[in-house]
């Protein structure tokens, strides 16, 4: 019996599942609800096996599920003992769980080495070479996500703030953002409660923006995600491919190596892992 194999791209905003046949060749796509394993395990199971049903349905006949050998790139994977419980849970031929972070490095790059930064309202920075993947970066808001939406975000408004106390000079755009707020404490008031997504908002004000402020604030994002890039680079120089909403903004400002266009998504690496077993 020709194996099949589930690819599971799986995030905080919703799952995506396909499944296809040896040569690659889809047969079915479904999708679901989030699927963070760290943040919300049991949800996250519930909506993998549910797309993986409907996207057996579409199959046909009576496919068992654990006929299925399986690739998932997970948010929250990476969390301590994340996988393994999850795992454990799943009615799979064979599982493999990585992070999404993974599956989006192999759906860019296929079977080619080169890098991948994955820039959008978080960063995770990552090089493959001889079909081995190393990451750098992406430990969340608090600590890392370099150059990403919700950094850029939190930047402006720490300098609105900065800026109305006189250590650092005004300019329309931190003017702007500082009536939005009305009172510095309406804007304490909202970070109290801000996650990456809500700071995240502010990144287009600038990206988009030729205002002083706006410019320094770019100028620090991309040189730490220069520096994200020369950590990966090491002796032997590789190119780089540009994902996430915020990638163009850095292809745009980054040329100090060659630039290759993704050739596919991190759904499309998820299946390459379920099937990296092949020949």
């Amino acid at each position: 019996m020709e194996p099949l194999f589930l690819g599971v791209d799986g995030g905080g905003t919703g799952c995506r599942v396909a499944i296809c046949d040896a040569q690659g060749h889809i047969l079915a796509r479904a999708e679901a609800g989030p699927a963070n394993i760290a943040s919300a395990p049991e949800a996250a199971l519930g909506n993998i096996l549910s797309a993986s049903d409907a996207a057996l349905a579409q199959l046909g006949g009576d496919v068992p599920i654990s006929r299925l050998q399986a690739g998932l790139g997970l948010a929250g994977a990476n969390a301590a003992g994340a996988g393994e419980w999850l795992g454990a849970r799943l009615p799979f031929a064979r599982t493999q769980i990585v992070t999404d972070a993974v599956t989006a490095v192999k759906g860019a790059l296929g079977r080619d080495d080169g890098i991948v930064a994955a820039i959008g309202t978080g960063s995770v920075f990552a090089e493959q070479r001889a079909g081995r993947v190393r990451q750098i970066g992406g430990w969340g808001l608090a600590l890392s996500d370099e150059g990403s939406g919700a950094v850029l975000g939190r930047a402006l408004l720490a300098r609105a703030l900065r800026a109305r106390d006189g250590a650092l000079p005004m300019s329309p755009l931190l003017e702007a953002v500082l009536q939005e707020f009305a009172t510095a404490e309406a804007l304490v008031t909202f970070s109290l409660g801000a996650k990456a997504v809500d700071y995240a908002a502010f990144a287009p004000r600038v990206v988009a923006s030729n205002d002083a402020a706006a410019q320094a604030i770019m100028a620090q994002a991309v040189a730490e995600v220069r520096g994200s890039l020369v950590a990966l680079q090491g002796n032997a120089a590789l190119p780089v491919t540009f994902i996430g909403g915020l990638g163009p903004a850095y292809a745009a400002r980054i040329s100090d190596w060659p630039q290759r266009p993704a050739a596919g998504s991190a759904l499309d690496g998820a299946l390459l892992l379920a099937r990296e077993t092949l020949p």
